[in-house]
């Protein structure tokens, strides 16, 4: 009969101890890492990190880890990485840590943090986010997406998600049950959502919406959530560019409500969930109705208005029309009256003037009349004597001639030539010569 030898063993938390004790004896001080930030979170007082290193060609980690530090380390620094950086501890910063090996036997390995250098400032992950923001404010498109008004009544909603993404179920559930009964047109255009495939997936479903533009009103980009070293595919160039230059506003809820990547900084509104981001176009909605509902009634309110004074103002009227008629009608007669009397009076002014002028000129005229008629005889008899001085024929009986050459009197010699017949006139009678 055989015996068999049971081999030897060790309980759990022998072997636990076993490892606990090898690590001491190995590792017997602290090691300066080079790892990247994907989760942290502080309890009381402590501070628990998740590393990541991500391959040199692709985003996706070849390692993780997670790490501690204790309250004590943790007071002195956070303050002091704060101060030298500027900036707060956060996922997606590349960071320097001092940190040695912990094995626990009930709680497992973690590598505990006692030191963090500031000077080793932000990991990859942030610079590369820091590169993309510069480039888009280089090239002006930072905030364009931003600058896009968002429909009144935005209704008809592209949404890029996975198909099967619990935040698409959330989000189609709540805008399609609100408690308003809005209707909304919701179409899916499936991209992928977490790893490597984002960046090609999610432009190629805003090239799709795009190619339909008029169709919609907005685009709704959705993810469920996820830890954050999955978000790296929302931080590249080529799909922020997308979306900021997008001709339809893009809404995002991609992340928690401490993760922000490029993609949200680009878009018209970021929102922390996918149920946010029904809320927010429902919202969007009863905001218009509200705009509605108050311009209707302030619209009615001022007809009530207006209505209400011009019956005042036509009540008014109707009674004092017939006093104020009467009042124009007695003050119309007492000007026509007064008018009549002016006129009246300025007639028989202007007849008196004009007869007194007529009685002047009339006496003048008796006066100066006889003594025109005497200058003008006198004058006329003066005229009379000179005209008998220069009468030709006196000038003939003294014996003097006229001649004449085609009727016309010589006064100059040189006026005539042999051969001109001319005519002499003399007291008694004419006679005609020949010229030689």
């Amino acid at each position: 009969m055989t015996t068999h030898t049971a081999p030897k063993h060790y309980s759990l938390f022998e072997l636990n101890n076993l490892v606990r004790q090898t690590l001491d004896t190995v590792f017997t001080g602290d090691y300066w890492v080079e790892a990247e930030i994907s989760e942290l979170r502080e309890t009381r007082g402590h501070c628990y990190i998740e590393l990541i290193e991500k391959g040199s060609d692709s985003a996706t980690p070849v390692a993780r880890a997670s790490a501690k530090c204790w309250r004590q380390t943790w007071a002195m620094v956070k303050p002091y990485f704060m101060r030298t950086t500027g900036q707060m501890l956060r996922p997606g910063m590349k960071v320097l840590l001092k940190v040695y090996p912990q094995f626990h036997e009930a709680y497992g390995f973690s590598w505990i943090v006692s030191d963090i250098d500031p000077n080793y400032t932000l990991g990859d992950m942030a610079r590369k986010r820091q590169e993309i923001i510069r480039e888009l404010k280089a090239q002006g498109v930072f905030d364009l997406n931003r600058s896009l008004p968002l429909p009144l009544f935005t209704q008809r909603i592209a949404v890029i998600s996975s198909p099967t993404a619990a935040g698409f179920g959330d989000f189609s559930a709540q805008i399609e049950d609100n408690d308003y009964g809005y209707r909304f047109t919701v179409e899916l255009f499936p991209a992928v959502m977490q790893g490597e495939g984002v960046e090609q997936s999610v432009v190629a479903a805003l090239d799709a919406v795009n190619a339909r533009v008029d169709d919609f009103d907005c685009v709704v980009i959705i993810r469920g959530g996820g830890a954050t070293s999955d978000m790296s595919g929302f931080d590249t160039l080529l799909l922020a560019e997308n979306v900021a230059n997008f001709p339809l506003p893009v809404i995002t809820g991609i992340g928690h409500d401490r993760d922000e990547s490029v993609l949200d900084m680009v878009s018209h509104t970021r929102v922390k969930t996918p149920t946010a981001a029904a809320a927010f176009l429902i919202d969007n909605l009863r905001r218009v109705e509200d705009r509605l509902d108050d311009a209707a009634a302030r619209a009615a309110r001022c007809v009530r208005m207006r209505m209400d004074r011009e019956r005042l103002r036509l009540s008014s009227l109707s009674t004092r029309l017939p006093v104020l008629f009467t009042m124009v009608r007695n003050r119309q007669d007492a000007r026509l009256e007064m008018l009549g009397r002016r006129l009246a009076s300025a007639v028989s002014s202007r007849l008196l003037k004009e007869n007194h002028r007529i009685d002047n000129a009339e006496a003048r005229l008796h006066l100066t009349l006889p003594r025109i008629i005497e200058t003008q005889r006198h004058r006329q008899a003066m005229l009379d004597q000179r005209l008998k001085v220069l009468d030709p024929q006196l000038m003939l009986a003294r014996g003097y001639s006229i001649t004449l050459l085609n009727n016309r009197a010589v006064r100059d010699a040189s006026q005539l030539k042999p051969g001109d017949e001319i005519e002499t006139r003399v007291e008694k009678g004419t006679f005609k010569s020949i010229v030689k």
